[in-house]
């Protein structure tokens, strides 16, 4: 055996060894060690760390977006109960929880590097407690001054910070090539609460009243769900853990919101995840404004809305998104997620005026589709962004990481945003055809921007694939 050779066997052991340098466990489930990038160490127990830590991520952020979504559905219920509302008053219940929630994901990025991923999941998860009781509280009496009520619905805003810290969390435990991928997931699975607030208020409200009361019970849409959060937050208690390499980098912090990316990247997000919050929330009372026949179906004691269905259908479009991007760059579906919502925009106009609530319902599940699955692949655009502008992959993954949580603080605005545009051209119209023309006329813009700076031939991020 030559010398040669000699010497590049040693290095094959060495790089071996430290390879397979086990991880180190120390009390209260932190790891330290932890490397994704290390193919060894993700095989052997890599693996299965990060999927254990999604799937509890995913129920708490599950968990938060079912908070989020309350109001939307409670809304459209609460006339009935007794209490006197003005449309304008409804669609400022909806919408202030997401103004809320958009706001405390701005602090909610911070939290992971500060408390650990763990602690910090298990504090996010109780504090859903607050909302959840307070909306007892107050629907339990339709004297309740609206606001309070205003007051109690800001409170949901904890829910939408959840999405922030989950996602910063849980880009530490995946590697690149498997991120998008993880991250679509997280955020579907949380997505999907707000299909699954839609779709349980209604039951739970006049079942569960009718074996309780003996007659609809608006405030179990609150109660319902106490035990829930009591087990995301025992759960990620005993099954989660902390990375000592996810720290506080203020420099990366500082240096994320100094590049331009993360503010063309954040408008972007405002048009894909704000719009899958805006019409999500607001669609159970644009179904009653419009096609109140159609607004609840009854079987048996309990009531069932198909506005879920929108938030549903986005959801499960979302980790697609990301797996499209995955594949081919996160511009080009995004791209084609616009030129969809544009289209079905103009479209839901003209449904309106046709008065078939069906073609309508299609119409809107399409929008919901194309705004999911263009979640998914602006989202996978941010690691791949910072990756060209950083030549450190280390610094890029910490841009990266802490680019998640401000992007998806200033998309969540949207939520707000888009039901504040219903009320006002509501309120001087009578109609929204306003609203969904100047819809149509922002994705063609947010389109255009897309095109012009990650996908144009010639340019970094355009050869990239960005």
């Amino acid at each position: 055996m030559s010398l040669d050779t000699r010497q590049q066997g040693l290095l094959d052991d060495l790089d071996t060894l430290a390879v397979d340098e086990p991880l180190r466990h120390r009390p209260n489930r932190w790891i330290d060690g932890y490397n994704p990038e290390n193919e060894t160490q993700w095989n052997r127990e890599g693996r299965g760390i990060a999927r254990r830590n999604l799937n509890w991520s995913i129920y708490v952020e599950f968990l938060g977006f079912v908070v989020w979504q309350l109001w939307s559905v409670a809304v459209v219920a609460m006339p009935a109960a007794g209490f006197s509302l003005s449309t304008s008053q409804q669609f400022w219940l909806i919408s202030v929880p997401s103004l809320v929630g958009a706001t405390m994901r701005f602090p909610y990025t911070f939290m992971v590097p500060i408390f650990g991923g763990r602690m910090w999941t298990v504090i996010s998860a109780l504090l859903l407690l607050l909302p959840v009781v307070g909306m007892g509280m107050c629907l339990g009496n339709p004297d309740t001054p609206f606001g309070v009520l205003l007051a109690v619905a800001a409170l949901a805003g904890f829910g939408g910070g959840n999405f922030a810290s989950s996602m910063t969390n849980i880009t530490y435990y995946f590697p690149a090539k498997e991120k998008g991928w993880a991250l679509g997931l997280n955020a579907a699975g949380g997505n999907l609460g707000s299909a699954v607030a839609q779709f349980t208020v209604p039951i739970v409200i006049t079942a569960g009243g009718v074996l309780l009361t003996g007659g609809p019970m608006v405030s179990l849409a609150g109660w319902f769900w106490v035990p829930f959060i009591l087990l995301g937050a025992v759960g990620a208690y005993y099954c989660m853990n902390s990375l000592s390499h996810a720290t506080a980098d203020v420099s990366s912090y500082l240096a994320a919101l100094k590049h331009g990316q993360l503010w063309v990247i954040a408008v972007l997000y405002i048009g894909t995840f704000g719009s899958f919050m805006g019409f999500a929330s607001v669609f159970p009372k644009l179904i009653a404004d419009t096609f109140p026949q159609f607004s609840a179906f009854t079987i048996g004691a309990a009531t069932l809305s198909l506005a879920f269905l929108g938030a549903l259908v986005g959801s499960l479009a979302r980790p697609y998104g990301g797996k499209l991007a995955d594949k081919f760059g996160g511009a080009r579906p995004t791209i084609a997620a616009f030129a969809v919502m544009a289209i079905m925009a103009l479209a839901i106009i003209g449904l309106l005026r046709l008065g078939n609530f069906w073609l309508f319902l299609l119409g809107f599940l399409v929008l919901f589709i194309a705004s999911g699955m263009g979640n998914g692949s602006t989202y996978r655009m941010i690691p791949t962004a910072f990756s060209l502008a950083y030549g450190d992959d280390q610094k890029a993954t910490r841009a990266a990481a802490s680019s998640l949580g401000i992007i998806s603080a200033i998309g969540a605005y949207g939520g707000f945003l888009i039901p504040q545009v219903l009320r006002i051209v509501h309120e001087n119209t009578g109609g929204y055809d306003g609203a969904f023309i100047g819809f149509a006329a922002g994705y063609l813009v947010l389109l255009a921007i897309t095109w012009g700076v990650y996908a144009r031939k010639g340019t970094t991020f355009g050869d990239s694939r960005v």
